[in-house]
């Protein structure tokens, strides 16, 4: 029986500093479900906030596994630049993981932004085969600042749920997950894929299999809720002078 790969046995290649995978999800899949670790899903418009926002960054340098979800961030990448990396989507990890639900150990818990996506998310993943019950389901609050949150830590050192799904917003969710990596007593696989789980239950709107495929997943969130998502991705076309500039470096901030 062939065992999984160790996290810095992954092929990675290495963008602003930090370590982007570049492996087969099955190799992931399988090293998560044993082992553990933090994988993170930055799309664009979070990953030009790195110079500015140190917690977060430091939350990507930290994580186990980063997956290059932004499409952006892969074309500018694998056109202008020697070394390629893998397009592996939050979504595209969320199907892999509902593909492989009868391979998943232990307890599933979800982090949520409201009691609605809380209900949506259990009722969606028992549907599909993955274990979950509505008292592994937490509403999140809104986090500002330094993210604590003790209820929750409390709540899955009771519970030791093998897989934490987080499912709130970019540039938050990697904080939490970087939290709970350093504060919880055991290594569960903690996997902060944002909207990916609310793209599947219809929570936002629907993005297709082959709008991911075809990197325009954004643009359905755009024509769904132009007045939130255009300036949040127009701000995004900074990462293009952010990956001329620092290219594999990291940034050094103050």
């Amino acid at each position: 029986m062939q065992h999984a790969k160790k996290h810095n046995e992954f092929k990675m290649s290495k963008i602003l500093g930090i370590s982007f995978f570049n492996d087969s999800l099955d190799n992931l899949f399988d090293q998560l479900n044993e082992k553990g670790g933090l994988l993170t899903v930055p799309a664009a418009p979070a990953l030009v906030t790195i110079v500015n926002d140190t917690h977060y960054y430091d939350s990507l340098l930290k994580s186990d596994v980063v997956i290059a979800d932004s499409g952006y961030m892969v074309l500018i990448w694998n056109t202008f630049f020697s070394s390629k990396v893998k397009r592996v989507s939050g979504l595209e990890f969320i199907n892999h993981f509902i593909k492989n639900s009868k391979k998943v150990k232990g307890d599933v818990f979800t982090v949520n932004p409201s009691d609605i996506d809380s209900n949506e998310n259990t009722k969606y993943l028992n549907s599909v085969g993955v274990k979950a019950l509505p008292a592994h389901a937490y509403t999140a609050p809104y986090y500002k600042g330094e993210i604590v949150d003790q209820v929750l830590l409390d709540q899955l050192e009771r519970i030791k749920p093998n897989w934490i799904l987080v499912n709130i917003g970019g540039g938050t969710q990697e904080k939490l997950g970087l939290y709970l990596k350093e504060k919880l007593s055991y290594s569960p696989a903690i996997i902060c894929t944002g909207a990916a789980l609310a793209f599947k239950t219809g929570r936002q709107v629907k993005v297709r299999n082959w709008m991911d495929k075809l990197y325009v997943g954004w643009l359905a969130r755009c024509i769904s809720k132009p007045k939130l998502y255009v300036p949040r991705y127009w701000k995004a076309f900074k990462l293009i002078g952010l990956l001329f500039k620092y290219k594999t470096a990291q940034i050094k901030l103050n």
